[in-house]
Parts: structure tokens; C-alpha cells; sequence
């Protein structure tokens, strides 16, 4: 089996997420954020803005981030460490919340606070969190049930509060003062029957997503529908009342590009937040220009989705969504940059940047039967167009059974890294093309550290990746085959750099990791 390995393709050095980018350096470009970040909502707060999002499975959860031109952004903070305290969520007795945990959020600013919303499949309620500093908290936090699907949280003029949920027919109830639960008596009741009809009468996904503005004393409800052979659009409702009736019409139907709403800049513009389907990148956001028309939002640009805008240029999503880590930690530091998130909740007994200053230290705790069913791995995402993510390991800690290293996390996943068998050490590629891991290659490792590397190739929906060992840090050599990467609804989730350790045989066992660093470069390969 012969490869040969071109050098990394530098893309444009400040990551403007076009490849045409230098062409318009003045004006950003289409997709925003070329990263994982569905179910976005939004607002803005004088010239901040504020965007959450959908990281269901994922630990702290909720990600709030930040902008002031609607193009650059940083994570900030998360609603939550962790949803709740169940075996799912633990991934312990054999459960787990692949593709559940939290979903779409609904974020609001009301009387000084901010409130940030969501719900679980996991564990069938809905979660109000709120704090009066959104970037710092701390956050208080009530759920009750039911689950309410795709909420939007919104404060009436009048003082009363309602959500409105559902999927085709769309249930508006009234909340109790304190967000704590249903209003005893209060409104409760469908106010649209068929939220997908203005898409056509086919509909594969008959409305949902949901989001409510309230704008010259009307209502406006944004909400995707997906024909049957289409692609997804959006929808636009407007009503004088909450209770309706509500008139609807297409809002958008251009690249699959929907789901989102609509927020002014301060100088008086208006853009449209929405996201599109990417393949195993995840769902990435776009803007659209809206302009108003006969009391209706217009999105697009002769109702197409524009590839350049009139906003500045992005300066790239290092280091604001994604981010390099020397695991070297000061006084006063947070323990993980916010970048990071764990798969599932965390144990937190068995991590560690104080155990070996200037490392990251994954302990095994338990025996498990695969890199899935693994606790404490360690992600963050990968972005477009290309990108690549590399570690260094020092296997001194393991144990015969362990197998430690650098993957790339979805339901087909791919893995390189170093197995433990018999007092020796293997570097290992294992692949997993049908859901279930096979071991593709694996060669001898006779030192006690080696750098590991996965290069992602997003471009035109490429999908593919490549995992690489090296000895030395500077020459490298490809091992196993290409990974072929699939966006599965199972896990509903772009792929994520994931650095773990997990025990086969016996716990106890520790993987070292020096550092781990990401780029927006990708490697070439030809040849098998």
C-alpha cells in the first residue's frame, strides 16, 4: 500500500471562511461560522450581540456566544455545566443521550435579565436559565415538564410570558410569572394547525424550529419546513395577536438555507440568522439580508442567498470558537478554555492539569467496551473549509488494555492513537464505517511519547479525513485509511477533535497530553 502525503494547503491566513475571501477583503463571506453551530438564537443587547445554540450530548452545554459586527465570534460562556445528574447523560450502565441531551434554545433579555431556555428528550422537561451577567453568571436554573418541542420564549408587552412550540401545529402557552411551570389556567392552546403549509402540501418536516419577534406591533413567527424532495425552507407567520389569526407565506427557499429569525442592527438594518446542512462539518450559520416590504420581512437577495455581505470581514474562528491548548494553566485561569466540551458529563475525579503541570491527564476509571461507551473524552469542533488537529501523547501511565490518542468524534468515527497489549505499545488507526470499530493498521511504538494528527477535508462536502503518527513532531506518516465522514442523525452532531483514554481490561491507567493544537489547514493525499 503506497501514499504519498503533499504538504498542508495553507488556506487564508485569517480563516475568512471563503476561498475566495481575498478577493473581498472588506465584506464577509458566506457561511459565518463554517463550524457545527445549529438551532442558533439570537439577540442584542445596545451593540452586543449574543447568539446560543445546540450542543446536545455535549458537557458544559448550551454555548452562548458573542459578536459586535454579526460576524466575528467567541464563545463566552454556557448555560450549564452539566443538564442533570442521570445515567444517560453519565454514560454509565451501559446508557447514553447520543443525539438528545439538550436541543434548540430560545435567548431573551427582559427587565435586566438574561434568560436562555431549553429542553431534553433525555429527560422529558424544559429548562429556564437565568442570570443577570451572561458572561460571567452564575446562572439559576428551573425545569419543569412537559417537554416543550422547539420553544420560543417571549415576553409580551402586557407583562405575561408564553412559549410557543411544537412541530406542524403550534401550541402558544402561557408561563407563570416566575417561568417555573404552565400557568394554572392560563392560555393554552394551538394557534396554528399546519405551520409548514406555506412550503406546499408535501412536507417531509411539517414545521418546526421556532422563533417569535414582535416588530411595529405586529408578531412574526420564523419556523423551517422541508418538502418532501426539496430542501429546507423557511417560513414566515404574522399576526396582529399571539392567539392569532396568523397569516403565512414562504419565506426563503435558496441552498437548504433555514431555521432562525430575524435581528436590527443599531444603525437600523435588518439581517436573517440562519443555518445550513454541510455534511459531517455539522449545520453552519449563515446571514441573510432582510429588507421590509407591505409589513413583511423580504430575506435574501433577490430571494437567493448572497455569498458576500455588506458587514466586515471575518478574522476567522481561531481562537474564538475553536482553539489551540498548551494545557498550561496561571493563577486565576479557567480550568478549560471554553472552546472545549466533554462527551456526556464529565467524571471529574478522573481529569487533571495539576497532576503533571503543563499536561492533561485522562485517567481511566472504569472498563469499557468501546470509544463511545468511554467517559472524559475531551472534544471541540472541527471547522471548514479544511482543518487539522494534532496532539502529543505520553503513554508512560497506561495500562495493559488501555487505548489512548486522538479522534474524530460522530457515530462513524475514526481513531489514532496507542493501544497497551501484553507490556507493549502500538500506534493505531481504527475506523468504525458501519457504527462498529475496526482495527485498520497498527505499527510497533518503542518510545513513551509519539504526536498524533487528524486532517479534515470539508470542501464541496469532500468529508474525508486522514490520521497521521509522527516520532519526531516534524516528519509524518499517514496510517489506516481514510475515513469517510457521514453526518448521522443517531448523533446529530459534526465531527469533533476528541482526545481520550479508556481501559479494556483493568482501571488506573493515565494518558499524559502535552498540548493540542488546531489549524485551518488541511493535508493533501494521493495514492493508496
Amino acid at each position: 500500500m503506497n501514499r504519498k502525503l503533499l504538504p498542508p494547503a495553507a488556506l487564508c491566513a485569517s480563516l475568512t471562511l471563503a476561498l475566495c475571501a481575498a478577493e473581498t477583503p472588506h465584506r464577509a463571506t458566506n457561511p459565518i461560522i463554517w463550524a457545527d453551530v445549529p438551532d442558533m438564537a439570537m439577540i442584542r443587547v445596545g451593540n452586543t450581540y449574543y447568539m446560543s445554540s445546540t450542543t446536545m450530548h455535549l458537557s458544559p452545554g448550551v454555548p452562548i456566544m458573542k459578536s459586535r459586527d454579526l460576524v466575528n465570534w467567541e464563545i463566552v460562556n454556557y448555560a450549564y455545566d452539566i443538564l442533570d445528574d442521570v445515567d444517560d447523560l453519565n454514560l454509565a450502565n451501559g446508557r447514553n443521550t447520543y443525539g438528545k441531551g439538550s436541543w434548540a434554545s430560545s435567548i431573551r433579555h427582559h427587565n435586566g435579565t438574561f434568560y436562555v431556555t431549553t429542553f431534553a428528550q433525555t429527560t422529558g422537561k424544559t429548562y429556564v436559565y437565568t442570570t443577570k451577567d451572561i458572561e460571567k453568571g452564575p446562572w439559576q436554573v428551573k425545569s419543569f415538564r412537559p417537554m416543550l418541542h422547539d420553544h420560543s420564549l417571549f415576553f409580551d408587552d402586557d407583562g405575561r410570558v408564553y412559549m410557543l412550540h411544537g412541530v406542524g401545529r403550534l401550541r402558544l402557552v402561557e408561563l407563570m410569572e416566575d417561568l417555573s411551570g404552565l400557568k394554572p389556567g392560563g392560555f393554552d392552546q394551538v394557534v396554528i394547525t399546519n405551520a409548514g403549509a406555506p412550503a406546499g402540501p408535501n412536507l417531509g418536516l411539517p414545521g418546526e424550529g421556532s422563533q417569535l419577534v414582535k416588530h411595529n406591533g405586529k408578531y412574526y413567527l420564523f419556523n423551517i419546513a422541508w418538502p418532501r424532495g426539496g430542501m429546507r425552507t423557511v417560513v414566515i407567520h404574522r399576526a396582529d395577536k399571539l392567539a392569532g389569526p396568523w397569516e403565512g407565506r414562504l419565506g426563503l427557499q435558496d441552498k437548504g438555507v433555514a431555521q432562525g429569525s430575524i435581528i436590527d442592527t443599531p444603525s437600523g438594518e435588518w439581517w436573517a440568522y440562519l443555518f445550513r446542512d454541510a455534511g459531517a462539518v455539522g449545520r453552519i450559520p449563515y446571514l441573510v439580508p432582510v429588507k421590509w416590504e407591505d409589513g413583511w420581512p423580504v430575506l435574501g437577495v433577490d430571494g437567493k442567498v448572497p455569498d458576500t455581505l455588506n458587514l466586515p470581514p471575518g478574522r476567522g474562528l481561531i481562537p474564538g470558537i475553536v482553539a489551540a491548548d498548551e494545557f498550561d494553566r496561571k493563577p486565576g485561569d479557567r480550568p478549560l478554555p471554553l472552546v472545549w466540551q466533554w462527551n456526556h458529563n464529565p467524571d471529574n475525579q478522573l481529569w487533571s492539569l495539576s497532576a503533571r503541570p503543563g499536561f492533561l491527564r485522562l485517567t481511566t476509571g472504569r472498563v469499557d467496551a468501546d470509544f463511545l461507551a468511554a467517559r472524559n473524552t475531551l472534544t471541540q469542533r472541527t471547522i471548514g473549509p479544511e482543518c487539522s488537529g494534532t496532539t502529543v501523547l505520553d503513554v508512560t501511565g497506561l495500562k495493559d488494555g488501555d487505548f489512548a490518542g486522538l479522534a474524530l468524534l460522530q457515530r462513524h468515527y475514526g481513531l489514532v492513537g496507542v493501544k497497551v497489549e501484553a507490556g507493549s505499545n502500538f500506534v493505531v488507526m481504527v475506523s468504525a464505517p458501519s457504527g462498529s470499530p475496526v482495527e485498520v493498521e497498527r505499527v510497533p511504538l518503542s518510545q513513551k511519547t509519539v504526536f498524533l494528527r487528524a486532517d479534515c477535508d470539508f470542501r464541496n462536502q469532500a468529508d474525508k479525513a486522514r490520521f497521521l503518527y509522527s516520532l519526531d513532531g516534524k516528519t509524518w506518516t499517514p496510517i489506516g485509511n481514510e475515513l469517510r465522514m457521514r453526518y448521522t442523525i443517531p448523533h446529530f452532531m459534526g465531527y469533533r477533535y476528541g482526545l481520550f483514554n479508556y481501559a479494556t481490561q483493568e482501571p488506573g491507567g493515565h494518558a499524559d497530553f502535552d498540548w493540542f493544537r488546531v489549524s485551518a489547514t488541511g493535508a493533501t493525499w494521493v495514492g493508496e
